[in-house]
């Protein structure tokens, strides 16, 4: 047969949108009869802003504990941090609240938990790992003791995956843990929750989710359901992003944002993605890029080098962009000018001297050994960032 392959649907019950995140979280604890609710959220969030005041008063005696010490990129001794914690208070049912990083910390922290790992070495075990050849290695998850709901508050998508990341600082590489049930059981969109994030924030993981949407449907191994979803986030993307650079206080762009990212990460941890995401990993753990930033100044680049393998695809991409006048990657590139948003590596503070370890990571990230031009040494991804450069 011409076509053949397999979707995984996610352990995902419920997405609610539209509705205030204190009130859908209550209901959502008396459906899944819950008793016991633990908050993980962004420092931002918990002190400065009532977000999760809001959150823990709606749920009253119900609320055992809150970890507001999320640090990014994941560092493996915050995820210990946030499993000790965890612990000490038995909870049947976490609530996450704010953007990748507190999302991503308890996706690994129920890693910890279903794998028993109490020290930083332990984490090498259930992290996945790339074979010389390019290979991919994916340790089985025992299923953790209890699930997160999410409240995001950030357009980088990491809500809708069983994909977490954290990162080694010795070898100064984000690894990738995966696991059935690590990620959000319930999804609550409340483009209110949102109203307190910065500007800059909210924009650049918007182009992430744009990212993500890219990479999904110029895959090496595309599929017509997720190519359906992305192109069609694609539009409401491109249209709400603008508009919420113009009127950052109007909920129905910033809502529409919202359900663009849902339909961009159909792909996410199902889909095989390429160089940007997975270079972008190491620019983040080599030299602290945000991981917004990190599409910002990749995907143009890599639709370039990419280009010869996918034309088609791309051209696919630009029209639903709104821009079928102009090749993908210029298309992008336009967008992040017209969103405020850095586009080069020297933007974002990424110096020559990084080159060498990012290309070193990348090459242990399975993502670059997925990317649909195939990357099999540290020289081609040089060649990469100096297109983004």
């Amino acid at each position: 047969m011409a076509l053949s392959g397999v979707y995984e649907f996610l352990a995902q019950d419920r997405v609610i949108f539209g509705k205030a995140a204190a009130e859908a979280v209550v209901e959502t604890a008396d459906k899944l009869g819950k008793r016991r609710l633990f908050i993980v959220a962004s420092k931002t969030l918990s002190r400065k802003t009532d977000v999760i005041a809001r959150i823990r008063a709606a749920l009253g005696d119900r609320c055992v504990g809150l970890f507001d010490d999320c640090v990014e990129h994941v560092p493996r001794s915050s995820v210990l941090r946030l499993t000790e914690a965890v612990k000490g208070v038995a909870p049947d049912l976490v609530v996450t609240v704010g953007g990748g990083t507190p999302v991503d910390t308890v996706k690994v922290m129920l890693v910890c938990l279903a794998e028993g790992i109490a020290d930083e070495g332990g984490f090498d075990a259930a992290r996945i790992r790339v074979n010389p050849d390019g290979t991919k290695v994916v340790p089985p998850v025992k299923d953790p003791p209890f699930r997160q709901i999410i409240v995001p508050t950030t357009l980088s998508g990491a809500e809708f995956s069983n994909l977490g990341g954290a990162t080694d600082p010795a070898r100064k590489v984000k690894d990738l843990y995966t696991g059935r049930f690590i990620g959000g059981q319930v999804v609550i969109l409340d483009p209110v929750a949102t109203l307190h994030t910065p500007e800059g924030l909210w924009l650049s993981t918007g182009i992430r989710a744009v990212d993500h949407a890219v990479e999904t449907i110029c895959s090496r191994s595309p599929q017509p359901f997720t190519d359906a979803t992305c192109l069609h986030a694609l539009g409401m993307l491109a249209r709400s992003l603008r508009a919420n650079k113009t009127d950052p206080a109007d909920l129905e762009g910033r809502l529409e944002s919202q359900l663009g990212v849902w339909l961009a990460t159909t792909g996410l941890g199902r889909v095989e993605w390429g160089a940007s995401h997975g270079i972008g990993h190491q620019l983040g753990a080599v030299a602290g890029v945000p991981h917004g930033h990190c599409s910002c100044v990749m995907l143009p680049s890599v639709l370039r080098y990419n280009k010869a393998v996918n034309a088609g695809r791309q051209r696919s991409v630009a029209q639903a962009l709104g821009r079928a006048d102009l090749e993908a990657a210029d298309a992008v590139h336009e967008l992040v000018k017209d969103l405020g948003q850095p586009r080069s590596l020297q933007a974002v503070g990424v110096r020559r001297d990084h080159f060498d370890a990012i290309a070193k990571g990348a090459m242990q990230n399975m993502m670059v050994r997925t990317n649909p031009r195939p990357i099999t040494n540290e020289k081609q991804v040089h060649e990469i960032l100096d297109l983004a450069w």
